[in-house]
């Protein structure tokens, strides 16, 4: 085997479209900024946000000069520290100073801001489960038994299921639904058969099909359990998505979002264009509308093309990559920003019900732009680490 390439690759294609969504995020918010609420006067999101932008540079060099594989020697202490700072948000452990916003329990708070240790959890699940994949195909029999696969889907699920009840408690149905499906596109790269994948799925589906079918047959008693139950907020929510004038209290956020997408048309109202709709949480969640508003269908998908070129370039990674483990950590960095992208612009334009996501990059906030950052630190490191070979 001749060695073509012993040198470090450095994806600068992958760098360049992170500083596109870079500019993109910085120009919006200060777009965005003159029409918020007078709540947030003084906040300066642009100076705010630049600042999350140098940090997570500097994440980002930092971790490209860490070998990759340290992340996997120290997979299950990430993992444990991730778990224990959720833990210290539910027992509101002393010392802490645990912060809520709209009903949700998921912040410390500390002098320079707050911080939000379910988005990392996002980040330490897809390493902790990238090394228990390629651990347990390195260990591989010579026969691989319907068990062996089952105990494999049995490792990948148990340590998703503690972060995930923990973030379902805060409540936070946007970063519990990102973890499942980080833990989805694992489990479908993982090597485990797919009769075991598609029984599974085939159950998800039945009872999917039996829960619509009993809450057609009782729609009353169904809608007052529901409400009353400890998923009302979530059932909330798919009302005012499917009929957000009726229940404008859940559907008032999406109808404004709707106003101001369709105002803007093919081309937009241009710069400075917006009219003050008083969406909530504009500057993060929304953030999308901005955009839409100011420059139409043409500018919507501009910023959607960046997203595919985003993807396309981690799932170039993760095929060109030498190592297992190191493609692993690119699926499930696919599966986390995939989803979100989808979920975000989706909700935006009633394809999906609302859930607090935030846009990758381009919405305002230091918890999960960090996040982002490290995930993108991660695939520089393993495309930074990929040798090419001239016979493979």
């Amino acid at each position: 085997m001749n060695q073509k390439n012993q040198g470090f690759n450095i994806d600068f294609t992958l760098i360049f479209i992170i500083l596109l969504l870079a500019a993109v995020s910085l120009f919006s918010l200060y777009t965005i900024e003159p029409t918020l609420p007078s709540k947030y006067d003084g906040s300066n999101f642009l100076m705010k946000q630049t600042q999350w932008y140098i940090l997570g540079t500097i994440l980002v060099v930092s971790v490209m000069f860490i070998d990759y594989d340290r992340f996997r020697q120290f997979a299950w202490v990430i993992y444990g520290f991730g778990v224990m700072m959720l833990l210290m948000l539910e027992l509101h452990i002393p010392g802490f100073l645990v912060h809520s916003n709209n009903g949700a329990t998921s912040w410390f708070k500390f002098p320079f801001g707050t911080v939000q240790p379910g988005e990392f959890m996002k980040v330490f699940l897809v390493i902790i489960q990238s090394h228990l994949i390629a651990r347990h195909h390195e260990k591989r029999p010579d026969y691989q038994s319907v068990k062996y696969d089952l105990w494999l889907l049995a490792k990948l699920i148990g340590v998703a299921l503690p972060p995930m009840a923990l973030i379902a408690k805060q409540p936070d149905l946007g970063t519990f639904l990102v973890m499942a499906a980080i833990t989805g596109a694992l489990i479908l790269v993982s090597g485990i058969r797919w009769r075991i994948l598609l029984t599974i799925l085939g159950i998800i589906a039945i009872s999917a099909a039996a829960f619509v079918t009993i809450y057609l047959l009782f729609p009353l008693a169904m809608e007052q359990f529901l409400t009353e139950s400890d998923f009302g907020h979530v059932t909330g929510r798919f009302y005012g998505w499917l009929q957000p004038e009726k229940y404008e209290d859940f559907g008032y956020q999406l109808t404004k979002a709707m106003m101001a997408i369709g105002s803007g048309q093919l081309i937009g109202k241009g710069v400075m264009g917006m009219q003050s709709l008083n969406i909530p949480e504009r500057h993060t969640d929304m953030i999308f509308t901005a955009i839409a508003e100011q420059f139409g269908f043409l500018g919507a998908s501009v910023v959607v093309t960046l997203f595919f070129l985003l993807i396309y370039r981690v799932i170039s990674t993760a095929l060109e990559s030498n190592d297992q483990f190191g493609s692993y950590l690119c699926v499930g960095i696919i599966g986390l920003f995939t989803y979100q992208i989808f979920q975000n612009i989706g909700m935006s334009i009633q394809l999906l019900p609302i859930t607090g996501l935030p846009l990758p990059f381009l919405s305002y906030g230091g918890s999960s732009l960090l996040t982002y950052m490290l995930a993108i630190g991660l695939v520089l490191n393993v495309r930074f680490r990929t040798k090419t070979y001239m016979f493979d």
